[in-house]
């Protein structure tokens, strides 16, 4: 993966476009208007029923594949403009951010949108690439109308006196052909390692949730736990109700403690989020006279996320919101152990199970309902050894998915350095 083993062109030109510097020394430029032409058709009386998203990096996509996100489509779709096959079209809105691509589908899209006809449609895909360039993003950008850079109008009126290299015909071809069997295999190179970095992942977690729930000793004898969602437990570990391990603690913070958070992710901060992690720190910070006290070895969880794994170990001495359950542990255990338990899919079952709500979004797990799920208890020593062992899992998976990733990272760092380097001629590629 070096651009530089590839081959240059004999001479190379000075060029007046402000974000290229040289060109090929057969090479033109033109302005973008002499490129591609502007097309306002609208769908008239609406016959046309095949409504089109534009997805940032995805391109042009049927509606129903854009998920929840984005614009909702327009009940009068007479207003929208039409789209055919290889135009180019771009949000004006969010250009900056990827939001542009050459259709493969004919349908309609949004009025806002821009659709450009290439004057040549066989170069649209190498005038795909150049759009995609970051230098000419950047520079695009600076035409735009907007308080933030990645979120500037940039319309046809902005674009169209740009400049665009122009290579001959035939290599325009070439070098669309080359840079789609590149990106192709690229592509798919990152997909496989995507697909590992998963597997990684799920194979840490069913490693760690063996652990978690049926020790660490494939040898011990074991026995029917009695509860449903965990099926046979070591024979020498027990089975309770959380009232037996736990007390809810109410009591209140003071000023001085740092308020922490609890995630789905990750469970409990050990600090106080900044405002730029946490756009409610500034309520946080304004009233906190209803928040309650934590302390290392506690556990806490949101009510309302608790049935998607909102729970956690406290690890500092702080404070957390009142929407928030802390349970202090009235026997001596490893509240790290139980964090891991508590977030482990049967375990997620049961609390969701027993969360107060008619929908998943007012569903509540209050301290009454948590106080009554079933936990399974291993000896002290035991818990000890699990969260070890954990641990060492999470480091060697962790440094196996980073791997992974700074190779995905190299590989979309060389794809776009490929495809920079080939629109603009800086490698031969005919």
């Amino acid at each position: 993966m070096n651009i530089a083993a590839y081959p240059k062109y004999d001479s190379y030109q000075d060029v007046k476009i402000s974000w290229c510097e040289e060109l090929p020394s057969h090479w033109t430029t033109q302005p973008i208007r002499n490129l591609f032409t502007e097309s306002r058709r609208k769908n008239g009386a609406g016959k046309n029923k095949d409504y089109l998203s534009l997805m940032a990096n995805r391109g042009i996509i049927p509606y129903s594949e854009k998920g929840d996100v984005g614009n909702k489509m327009p009940a009068d779709l007479s207003g929208c403009k039409l789209v055919d096959v290889d135009d180019f079209v771009l949000n004006s809105m969010n250009f900056g951010i990827g939001s542009f691509g050459v259709s493969s589908l004919k349908g309609v899209c949004s009025s806002v949108y821009v659709i450009l006809k290439a004057n040549n449609p066989a170069s649209i895909r190498y005038y795909e690439r150049i759009f995609q360039h970051p230098q000419f993003q950047t520079f695009s950008q600076s035409l735009g109308n907007g308080i933030l850079a990645h979120r500037c109008a940039i319309g046809w009126d902005e674009l169209k006196n740009s400049h665009f290299p122009v290579p001959p015909v035939e290599e325009i071809q070439a070098i669309a052909a080359f840079l789609d069997g590149k990106c192709t295999t690229i592509d798919e190179a990152v997909r496989i390692k995507e697909e590992q970095i998963r597997l990684l992942a799920e194979r840490r977690q069913i490693l760690i949730q063996q652990a978690v729930i049926r020790g660490l000793n494939p040898d011990a004898p074991m026995k029917d736990s009695g509860i449903d969602w965990i099926g046979q437990i070591p024979a020498h570990w027990v089975a309770r109700r959380n009232f037996a391990l736990f007390r809810e603690t109410k009591n209140a913070g003071n000023a001085g403690l740092p308020v922490l958070s609890v995630s789905i992710h990750s469970g409990v901060s050990k600090e106080e989020l900044s405002e730029e992690e946490n756009i409610r720190s500034i309520i946080k910070i304004e009233d906190r006279s209803s928040y309650k006290e934590v302390l290392p070895g506690d556990i806490a969880y949101n009510m309302m996320r608790a049935w998607q794994g909102g729970i956690g170990a406290v690890h500092t001495h702080g404070m957390v919101s009142p929407a928030y359950v802390v349970a202090r542990p009235i026997v001596d255990l490893v509240a790290d152990y139980f964090e891991l338990l508590y977030r482990t899919p049967a375990f997620i079952r049961q609390m969701d199970a027993s969360s107060k709500g008619i929908t998943d979004f007012r569903k509540r797990l209050y301290w009454d309902d948590f106080r009554d799920c079933l936990t399974i208890v291993p000896p002290k020593a035991e818990q000890e050894e699990i969260i070890r062992y954990s641990s060492d899992i999470s480091a060697k998976f962790h440094h196996a998915i980073s791997l992974k990733e700074s190779q995905i990272t190299a590989l979309r760092e060389y794809k776009t350095s490929l495809i920079n380097a080939a629109v603009t001629g800086k490698i031969k590629v005919l």
